[in-house]
């Protein structure tokens, strides 16, 4: 159903006609205020200052002084000897014979140092050196330590030998330990050991020779 306005209160139908009164009103207006009201022109005013004069004055130049160098340091006097002392020297005369027939002094001496030639060991020969009594009678002499006992320290220890012509060992080493004494233990025992020489055509040499010693804590029983 459509609802028809009220042509008395829609606004849509006087918008026109009141926008053009209003137009003509505010138009009207202003051009009355260009007819009846007077023209202003701006006027300027001059304001006259009295000048100041300022009277420059003309500054001297000035010099700065230079402040004078330090005076030098006092100089220390040293005590020279008397003149009397200086008269107690006397100075001998010496005369050079041309005659005289000069020596030249002997040349220095060197020490001829002689160097130690280390012995060689073979590692390897046709007969290997072998313990008296074998590997048992190294054994035999092992010294258990306290220390390795008191830890349950086990294990093998291998040690080089040196052994030389006559099947004495002159030096050995460790060569893996296991430590708590029992390094040492095997070293002791190994140079305590006579072996049987090496043997390389026949002939006794020297040779070095691995030897492995275990340690091996037996149970109480």
């Amino acid at each position: 159903m459509i609802i028809n306005k009220n042509p008395k209160v829609d606004l849509k139908r006087k918008y026109a006609s009141r926008f053009e009164m209003g137009f003509i009103f505010s138009l009207s207006v202003v051009i009355l205020l260009f007819l009846y009201f007077p023209r202003f022109e701006n006027s300027q005013k001059i304001i006259e200052v009295p000048q100041e004069l300022v009277a420059v004055e003309d500054v001297a130049l000035t010099k700065q002084d230079v402040a004078p160098p330090p005076p030098p340091k006092p100089i220390i006097p040293i005590e020279t000897p008397a003149e009397d002392i200086l008269e107690d020297i006397a100075i001998e005369q010496t005369e050079l014979n041309v005659e005289d027939v000069v020596t030249s002094a002997p040349p220095p001496q060197y020490e001829e140092k002689v160097e130690e030639v280390q012995p060689t060991f073979f590692i390897a020969v046709e007969e290997m050196p072998e313990p008296i009594g074998g590997i048992a009678g190294i054994q035999s002499k092992i010294i258990y330590p306290d220390i390795a006992k008191r830890a349950g320290v086990q294990g093998k220890v291998y040690i080089k030998a040196y052994v030389d012509e006559e099947g004495i060992v002159k030096k050995a080493e460790v060569i893996k330990g296991i430590g708590a004494g029992c390094d040492e233990a095997a070293i002791q025992a190994v140079m305590q050991t006579r072996f049987k020489p090496g043997k390389q055509r026949g002939k006794a040499v020297k040779v070095q020779v691995s030897i492995p010693i275990r340690f091996v804590l037996q149970a109480s029983v």
